[in-house]
């Protein structure tokens, strides 16, 4: 079944399960005769209820013109991006509110996940009590392991989010009723409690689950694959921050064994090119990708994120001289010390040819002013969509009317966070140290990637292996990080470009201070361009005083009306200035002046987030 059909069906399910929500975010209607009497007569109403949880978890590239959670448009909040005038600011005030009872999809772009909502926790919970006291008896033992398991897999995915957003959140294990006052209105558990308690709902996933029910359904691989961020995440944050040593191992070391799940199966492999992850019509057999997420304009279920890598809308960030310096040359080694001629050229037609084959993929190969910067992404938008610039789009890519398929979940994350983790417990907590076949099965893995004929054509080749014997000697490593984990660091950059990962990743890293763009001036720069031979357009009177490039030695040259010839240089990001000064707080959100009412209002005290 696709999973575009399983939405459809999602929506009857809902219709008849849920309610609509009462204004507070924890007040949740009464369970209804239907769902006791009615529903879980069988597997397939089990399934049915299931499928209700897909939107929330799965929105691959959301839908319509819609953005939370989907890359490009969504995580637009991070070093990587730089737009005009000033950077976004991170929040530096208590919001009036921060609560929310609806079960549609919605994301905090500063702290890429949810609001302080527990609809979705609620909802599983319930999961989890019909499975054991209704649907259990009506079930095989097989079955009721499998849907308890698709349920807890639901509760621990939800926490995971909810936790890298506020830390500490009250925990529930079981469905409330509205009159449990003294448990509804809970203060916060201590983060290590809520993910003590997510990690054994994985443990029970993971031993529990089944491998196969049936073409993109969850399954036991695609849970692993997921667990294995989720446990990455949390382990990395309690060690970064300091918090809890052996929580941080434990984590850590089921971030491990979740990934092997995934990799010790066979099942998949890199044998596709990087761009087809992204731009495909169908991913259906694609050997990366665990769950996709399926578009198709005859049932009205399209996207507009491919329109957004078009090479003619305006997404707003772009990406900037740091990110471009951060991808390795193709024979290993930082542009500093590469021998790969034009290693050390950032004009855009060298960047192609001498950068790993993901930055040809990622970028069109031809500076274009409709971006920032002046590096236009495409990794999103197929090499035939940018044939369209200049002409009138088909709908597959131009306005909300996209049809390519969302990868939900793919093997290059599953083996990077694998081998984060190892080589975390390795340098930390003295585990069996990385060996070079950790580093063939998956960096280079994925860097061995075949490439399609169209990079092949534009001279673009794979990047030479990472070895333990000969790590990258990269001058910018911050001090403080080992070469091998700054190199794992690196690959994930390269990778996850406008997806999920980069904002996370620094805050997991401890490493929010990247985000302060006066610690380096490349944050306002873009490539090297000749502005005369590549982008004539902006000669213009209008853009006499606006109209800047920064040469090697650090001379500023602004347009004059006359001086178009010396105009070579490094993109200067028109006004483009640094976002107001932020703490450590900004690791967390804080919660809402009204929810903090809300409970002194019936005699109970809200905790706010720490350093708020």
């Amino acid at each position: 079944m696709k999973v575009l059909t399983r939405f459809i069906y999602s929506i009857v399910a809902l219709s008849i399960l849920v309610a609509s929500c009462k204004k507070d975010v924890l007040d949740r209607p009464p369970i209804t005769k239907v769902i006791d009497t009615e529903f879980w007569r069988n597997e397939d109403d089990v399934r049915l209820f299931a499928n209700g949880f897909y939107l929330n978890y799965f929105p691959g590239y959301n839908s319509g013109f819609g953005t939370d959670y989907a890359p490009v448009r969504g995580y637009t909040f991070s070093d990587d991006l730089t737009a005009k005038n000033v950077q976004s600011n991170f929040e530096n005030t208590v919001p009036s509110s921060r609560g929310a009872a609806s079960e549609t999809p919605s994301m905090l772009t500063q702290y890429a996940g949810p609001s302080w909502n527990f609809a979705w926790v609620r909802k599983s919970n319930l999961f989890i009590d019909r499975v054991e006291n209704v649907a259990q008896p009506k079930l095989t033992a097989e079955a009721y392991k499998h849907w308890m398991s698709v349920a807890r897999f639901f509760r621990g995915f939800e926490y995971s989010r909810l936790v890298s957003v506020f830390g500490d959140v009250p925990y529930f294990d079981r469905v409330i009723g509205d009159s449990e006052w003294d448990v509804l209105y809970k203060d916060r558990d201590n983060r290590g409690i809520v993910m003590d308690k997510v990690y054994d709902d994985f443990k029970y996933v993971l031993a529990n689950m089944r491998e196969n029910d049936g073409t993109q359904n969850l399954n036991k691989y695609i849970a692993a694959a997921f667990i294995s961020r989720f446990m990455l995440f949390e382990g990395t944050f309690e060690h970064y921050h300091n918090l809890d040593a052996s929580r941080s191992k434990k984590y850590l070391e089921l971030a491990v064994e979740a990934s092997e799940v995934v990799m010790n199966s066979n099942k998949y492999n890199f044998t596709r090119d990087f761009k087809s992850l992204f731009s495909s019509e169908s991913l259906a057999g694609h050997p990366e990708v665990l769950l996709y997420r399926t578009y198709d304009a005859t049932l009205g279920v399209t996207h507009s994120v491919g329109s957004y890598q078009n090479g003619t809308e305006s997404n707003g960030v772009d990406a900037n001289l740091v990110l471009i310096k951060s991808f390795l040359v193709n024979d290993g080694k930082v542009w500093q010390n590469s021998t790969i001629p034009n290693a050390s050229s950032f004009a855009i037609a060298d960047l192609i040819k001498t950068r790993d084959p993901r930055f040809e993929a990622s970028f069109i190969d031809r500076a274009l002013d409709k971006s920032a910067t002046l590096l236009y992404g495409y990794k999103f938008a197929s090499r035939e969509a940018i044939t369209y610039i200049g002409k009138t789009y088909p709908p597959a890519w131009g306005s909300n009317t996209n049809t390519s398929d969302a990868p939900i979940i793919r093997l290059a994350e599953v083996v990077l966070n694998w081998i984060e983790a190892k080589a975390v417990l390795a340098e930390y907590f003295s585990s069996s140290a990385i060996t070079q076949a950790d580093l063939n099965k998956s960096i280079n893995a994925i860097r061995n990637r075949p490439l399609d004929a169209a990079a092949i054509a534009k001279g673009v080749q794979k990047t030479a292996p990472l070895t333990l014997a000969a790590l990258p000697e990269d001058p910018a490593r911050d001090a403080d990080v080992p070469a091998l984990i700054w190199e794992i660091r690196r690959e994930r950059r390269m990778e996850f470009v406008f997806e999920h990962t980069r904002l996370l990743d620094l805050k997991r890293w401890k490493k929010i201070q990247y985000m302060d763009f006066s610690k380096n001036s490349d944050y306002f720069l873009g490539p090297w361009v000749n502005v005369k031979a590549e982008v004539p357009a902006y000669l213009t009177a209008a853009n006499v005083g606006r109209v800047r490039v920064k040469r090697m030695d650090g001379t500023i040259i602004t347009y004059n009306g006359t001086n178009g010839d010396a105009l070579v240089g490094f993109w200067m990001v028109e006004n483009a200035s640094n976002r107001n000064g932020f703490s450590d707080a900004v690791y967390l959100s804080p919660v809402g002046q009204n929810q903090i009412i809300q409970y002194k209002e019936r005699g109970y005290n809200l905790t706010q987030t720490v350093n708020w």
